[in-house]
This record gives structure tokens, sequence and C-alpha cells, in this order.
């Protein structure tokens, strides 16, 4: 398991306490990558989980980056990118490891990620979004029908929760898959799982693209649940933050879906506009936490 930890000190603790060190008799490997030691986070990792093996990069390397250098520090068959405000347990972790291992066609695994009260984390079990699935969830019309495949698209709100199968994209909170997997679809040039080029946001969603254009599935398993603390483990600027996910997905679609001029143009106009929409409608609710996942 591979954890970024940045001003995670209030936070891990929980985590970490809710981690088996064994699972389907082999022993857990915890790597945690301190993006933000000032804040006394690898201190208290040190002395309260001595299993733990701690990396000290020296300087903020991003999400993506972080978690290639955890990667390199392991060696288990399956690997876990897991974000430090998660609370998992031990039977939902067993399931999920099961199914990577014996089936060949999951690429990537996310359970159902719960917030603290109890609400499903929406952004776990996502499409890759067509410029209408953006629309209707700029104007909110996913919202309002969310059981509407033609409306809720985004979201995948009309399908059932309790369930399993496969989807376009899950979230970079908990991130399930054989190394093996992750190997093929790191860049041929050095061992990158993720694409560094993302420095914060983004980085899960075109990892998510790469696992699907390599023929593997992304997989939601609403069946178990796992605890997200969403929003703990970031900046408290939602306005800055909302803009810098805006963007972030944005280059992802420029990346993998702007091949020529045109379609370059299309998504730079359509993100431009969706990111002022939703601040906008964010502002009239009086809300700071607009979010386009």
């Amino acid at each position: 398991m591979i954890i970024v930890a940045y001003k995670s000190r209030d936070e891990i603790g929980a985590c970490l306490e809710s981690l088996p060190q064994v699972l389907n008799d082999r022993a857990v490997e915890v790597v945690v990558v301190d993006n933000y030691p000032a804040d006394g986070t690898s201190e208290f990792v040190g002395e309260a989980f001595p299993w733990v093996t701690l990396l000290d990069p020296g300087e903020n390397l991003g999400f993506g980056a972080a978690n290639n250098l955890g990667f390199e520090a392991t060696r288990g068959e399956c690997v876990l990118f897991l974000n430090p405000d998660t609370i998992c347990n031990q039977p939902a972790l067993q399931h999920l490891v099961s199914r990577v291992l014996s089936e060949p066609a999951i690429g990537l695994i996310t359970p159902r990620l719960v917030q603290a009260d109890g609400e499903m984390d929406l952004a776990c079990r996502r499409s890759i979004p067509t410029a209408w699935d953006g629309f209707c969830r700029g104007v909110g019309l996913s919202g309002r029908f969310p059981r509407s495949k033609r409306f809720a698209g985004y979201n995948l709100t009309y399908l059932p929760e309790r369930e399993t199968y496969p989807v376009g994209a899950i979230n970079g909170a908990f991130m399930l898959g054989r190394r093996s997997v992750l190997a093929k679809v790191a860049s041929p040039m050095v061992p990158q799982v993720f694409d560094e080029s993302f420095f914060m946001y983004g980085d899960d969603l075109d990892l998510c693209v790469r696992v699907a254009q390599a023929g593997f599935q992304l997989v939601y398993d609403g069946r178990y649940d796992v605890v997200h603390l969403k929003g703990q483990s970031v900046a408290k600027d939602y306005d800055k933050m909302s803009v810098a996910i805006f963007d972030a997905n944005r280059d992802v679609y420029l990346k993998h879906f702007g091949k020529t001029p045109v379609a370059r143009w299309k998504w730079r106009c359509l993100f431009g506009m969706w990111k002022r929409l939703a601040l906008w409608r964010a502002s009239r609710r009086g809300s700071r936490r607009v979010r386009p996942a």
C-alpha cells in the first residue's frame, strides 16, 4: 500500500490503524511518502507505526510523483494507492485483493467510498465524461435527475450503489491493481505509473484512461465500503482548488482526446465554460466546495 501524506498528521493515524499487517496469510507492505514533513507526520508515524516504511523526499513532489516513488519502493503483487484520509477495513481489502488476483480483466478496482456523513463519495464511480455529461453536471441536470441515464452520465448515479460493474474512472483515494498491469501502463522510458506532469489533480483520471486504453477494466464494487473523509488532506482554499481541478481534468482531455487543433479548441472552450458555470452556481448557493468530480 502506498499513502502520500501532505499535512496529514491529524488524519493518518486512523488510516494506518485500519490497515491489517497480514492479509491472505501474507505480510502487508505499507509505504508512506511524506510530502510535508514539517507538520510532524513522519515523526508520528515512525513512533506509532514502526512497521510502516517512511519515505521523505525532502520536498513536495506532488501526488503522482510521490506515488511513483512509493511504487518503486514496494514489491507486492498487488498495489493499493490510498489516501491518508481514508479508513479501511479487512473484509473490504480481502475481497478486493481476491478479485484482482482472480480476475485478469481487472485493471483497477475500488469499493464504495463513503464520506463521514454516510453519503457516497460520487467520485469513486465515474464515466469518462462526454461534452454532454459535463454540460448536464454543469447546469445541474444530473443533480435534478440522478436516476436518468441520459442526464446523470457523469457520476453514473442511475446505477445501483450496492452492485459491481465496470466504470469509466475511479477516485485516486483508493486504486487497487496488480503490479503487472500498472507496469504495463507505466511510461516506457521510466517506471512512472502516474504522469508526473500532473502535480496534484488529474493524475488519477489520466491513469484510468491509460488502463482502459491498455485493455483492462476499471471496476466499482459497491458491496464493500471504505470511509473517505474527503478533502481533509488538501488546502482549504476551495476556490483555488476547484480551478486547479478543472484545469487538470482539461489537460487530461487535451492529452488523450485533443489530437487535432479543432479537438484541442473544443475541450479548452468546454472546460472554460464549465468551470465558470460551476463557480457561478456555487456562489449563488453560497457553497465553496466546487468540484468537477
